[in-house]
């Protein structure tokens, strides 16, 4: 059984006061604020499942997060704007107990990178240095906002994930299993958990703007499926999906009226245009 995230960071936050010593002596305090990291980290490899050694550097003068296939290459493998970075420990997702997911858009999809290390402390190290690091770019951003507004936004906990059944646009195809994940207003299907991109992506907008969820499946619908429905009504179509257990389907239900029920924001509005614009 492993350490849930608040569980696994309360633990160095409480070796970090009474084993290092790190508010007693300023100097032993880790310098998350430094706007540069760089250090190695075991990644799951996108098409073969392989976790590898990779390079890691985290530099907010260039506003990225970036890593190595090699560690003498040049050019990164992949660049992470911290506009759109988070971080997320999933250690049971993973199958290790310092676990951490992390996400950024591409192209407006999201990519999942899965990593580890070893020490406890230098995972939650990298952790810090990405709020760190989201913290002062939000700080440009919303150059009014107090530290108390911005605080939230540095990373975020995926408000649900696990299995569900979906059909295809035509309600006539065959029911899939597959892998979601709620974050904020963008729910993913995945065919496997640790899979780098989502198969599809659907947006979640405002009851204002036309969105519901609906509890259960229409009349018409066709193919054997699990028996726990729910419609997601949208301006555009209606998306079909099915959970093993009631309990399920109500845990579901009470995320997506949860997102429903709040008003979008400006920004909002336009990460809906690019799905409504996405090929």
């Amino acid at each position: 059984m492993f350490l849930t995230s608040v569980q696994l960071l309360r633990e160095q936050w409480i070796r970090a006061k009474y084993e290092r010593n790190e508010f007693e002596f300023i100097e032993k305090q880790e310098p998350y604020s430094a706007g540069y990291r760089e250090g190695f980290l075991w990644k799951r490899g996108r098409d073969n499942g392989q976790f590898l050694s990779r390079k890691f550097i985290l530099s907010e003068r260039e506003g990225a997060l970036k890593y190595f296939n090699k560690q003498d290459a040049r050019d990164p493998k992949a660049v992470m704007k911290i506009e759109t970075l988070n971080a997320t420990f999933q250690p049971a997702k993973i199958g290790n107990p310092c676990g951490l997911q992390i996400t950024y858009l591409k192209d407006n999809s999201t990519r999942n990178i899965f990593v580890y290390h070893s020490d406890a402390k230098e995972m939650v190290d990298w952790f810090n240095a990405i709020r760190a690091a989201r913290f002062h770019y939000l700080q440009v951003a919303f150059p009014g906002a107090s530290d108390e507004e911005l605080v939230p936004k540095l990373t975020r906990n995926f408000m649900k994930e696990g299995f569900m059944e979906k059909t295809g646009p035509k309600h006539t195809e065959g029911f899939k299993k597959r892998w979601f994940t709620m974050d904020d207003r963008r729910l993913m299907y995945f065919k496997d958990p640790l899979d780098a991109y989502a198969r599809g992506e659907v947006f979640i907008g405002s009851k204002e703007n036309s969105y519901t969820v609906l509890s259960g499946l229409p009349p018409s619908t066709q193919g054997y499926h699990w028996n726990h429905g729910i419609t997601i009504v949208t301006p555009d179509r209606k998306f079909l999906f099915a959970c093993e257990t009631e309990a399920e389907q109500r845990d579901w239900i009470a995320a997506f009226q949860r997102v429903i029920n709040r008003p979008m924001r400006p920004q909002e509005y336009a990460v809906e245009a690019h799905f409504k614009h996405k090929p």
